[in-house]
């Protein structure tokens, strides 16, 4: 039997099979021949099952492609992790890129923290005109409930699907969650950051595109998932028991997250609504945030960005 890889490289893609060969190509380019690569088409409508045959019929023996009917990217992460073999498994938007050598960068992190269950990296932001911008990870904490409270609250560590590695150990028992549309990531690193051992390195190992039609800037599928997250953020039989004293505080601070997105998108009566649920949750915590305060009495007067068309 061969040795399993290193690393499983699993690209979901719907929907962007002109972004495709960009992302697989970032691929391709690393060095090594301790990794496999799995492009699964979910369910697309455009042109990625063609893009998909192309780069089988130029590239053989270096990468996989399977179609299924369309289930969202959390079941397709998670098929992602049944079809695959490697120790670490990175789970590449087909939108995004590895960074040059960012494999390189993983192994010597493993060099580093064998046991690691989590390894994460700077991600480099491209904006629609062509900016970049570094986000790295942060300063983290090694205790386990500040890296959790640091991760929900502060805003000051920052994990991207793109630019992390998942020992597959660590995914047995927290898998995506399949009934969510979008978020689908957060409790998964929620449950690492709680649980697990982290390792983190400033190298970019990770290129990620915004534009106009990426899923993560759609606020109707952010309010859809945001019931279903807070219960998979606290899952009572995943999670160590001392994590439900901060569930109300996060779920606070996530309807004021959505309160952003919808002022954000002109569009006033759910941006009201979220303020408001986050108000009976936690009356002085949501009124001393003053630049969320500042846009709920600019919408109470009529003011705030337009809807957009």
């Amino acid at each position: 039997m061969a040795e399993a890889p290193l690393f499983s490289i699993v690209i979901p893609c719907f929907n962007y099979g002109h972004w495709l060969e960009r992302t697989v190509n970032s691929v391709l380019a690393q060095g090594g021949g301790d990794w496999e690569l799995l492009v699964i088409d979910d369910g697309s409508t455009d042109t990625t099952a063609q893009v998909g045959r192309d780069l089988l019929g130029r590239h053989p023996g270096r990468l996989r492609f399977l179609s299924q009917p369309n289930r969202g990217v959390a079941a397709t992460r998670n098929r992602g992790i049944d079809q695959t073999q490697g120790r670490y498994l990175i789970f590449l938007d087909a939108d995004d890129e590895l960074a040059p050598n960012a494999l390189a960068s993983y192994r010597q992190l493993i060099e580093r923290a064998p046991q690691a269950d989590l390894l994460a990296g700077t991600h480099l932001v491209v904006t629609p005109d062509g900016r970049t911008k570094p986000c790295p990870v942060g300063t983290l904490p090694a205790e386990p409930r500040r890296r959790f409270k640091t991760y929900l609250f502060d805003g000051a560590l920052h994990f991207a699907g793109s630019a992390a590695a998942f020992r597959r150990g660590a995914l047995a028992a927290r898998r995506y969650p399949e009934h969510m549309p979008s978020t689908e990531d957060i409790p998964v690193f929620a449950y690492l950051l709680a649980t697990g051992e982290i390792a983190v390195t400033p190298a970019v190992v990770a290129i990620m595109h915004q534009h106009p039609d990426s899923l993560r800037h759609d606020t109707r599928r952010a309010a859809a998932a945001a019931p279903a997250l807070l219960e998979e953020v606290f899952r009572a039989d995943l999670m160590p028991g001392w994590t439900q004293a901060y569930r109300r505080r996060y779920q606070a601070r996530r309807w004021l997250s959505l309160f952003r997105s919808h002022y954000l998108a002109g569009e006033r009566p759910a941006a009201l609504d979220c303020f408001h649920r986050a108000l009976r949750l936690e009356p002085l915590a949501t009124l001393s945030r003053w630049s969320y305060l500042r846009k709920y009495l600019k919408l109470r007067c009529g003011l705030g960005p337009e809807k957009k068309s």
